[in-house]
């Protein structure tokens, strides 16, 4: 059984969509993040850095209860312990370069983009412009390295077209105002189009709907969100 930490936004998306591609048992677990949940010992023993999603696989390694926590880890785990979703082994250094470009850029840049435009005060134009237009740079070269191909490593579905529609799904806000945000990147757009049509994808989005999650952005929401903002409790 797979205890999955989880709130509705991108990272959790991702690790979504693959247990409901592979069929596993999961137990959800919300943690209102809105609420600083995150932020409570009990989770901080499963992840330290106080984010989600988070996973506890009760049947781990050696029949042992296993933790893994970043979205990115979470997926090659449960890929390797299903083998499924991987690709085939030559393609494995791709994979993980994929993977990590959107774990370490595509992401960030675009979850920086939704802070400065949504979150942050206004008039930080500097920094709405860099993590926008950078935000748009990782698309473009998903974008290039998609022409030609169905899939971004190899000939099949993998957990790095997995990843990417975690983040793809929210282009609307990343590109705020943008009426067709992925219209300039087409086979970026193809790609989303194809992960998001397949039945698991429907499935997927429906995780945590039946939980009454925070939705006011007040001011318990921005300090258990964006603790670094304020001064720490003496």
């Amino acid at each position: 059984m797979i205890r999955f930490y989880f709130h509705p936004t991108p990272n959790p998306a991702k690790v979504s969509l693959f247990l409901e591609e592979a069929g596993l048992d999961y137990e959800v677990v919300p943690v209102d993040t809105s609420r600083g949940e995150q932020h409570a010992p009990a989770f901080r023993a499963i992840n330290p850095n106080g984010k989600v999603p988070a996973i506890v696989d009760t049947d781990g390694p050696a029949g042992k209860p296993a933790r893994v926590f970043d979205s990115t880890a979470i997926l090659l785990y449960l890929a390797e312990k299903t083998g499924k979703f991987l690709g085939s082994p030559e393609d494995r250094p791709q994979l993980l370069s994929w993977l990590l470009f959107i774990a370490s850029g595509l992401g960030p840049f675009s979850g920086q983009a939704v802070h400065f435009q949504f979150a942050a005060p206004e008039g930080l134009d500097y920094a709405v412009n860099r993590y926008r237009r950078e935000a748009e740079r990782h698309y473009q070269v998903l974008n290039d390295h998609l022409a030609g191909r169905q899939y971004i490593v190899g000939d099949t579905y993998t957990i790095a077209d997995i990843s990417a529609w975690g983040w793809l799904d929210r282009a609307s806000r990343v590109l705020k105002g943008a009426g067709d945000p992925l219209a300039p990147f087409p086979h970026l757009k193809r790609l989303f189009e194809t992960v998001d049509a397949r039945p698991a994808a429907a499935r997927a989005r429906q995780v945590g709907k039946d939980h009454p999650f925070k939705r006011v952005n007040d001011e318990e929401t921005r300090r258990a969100l964006f603790p670094s903002n304020y001064p720490p409790a003496c």
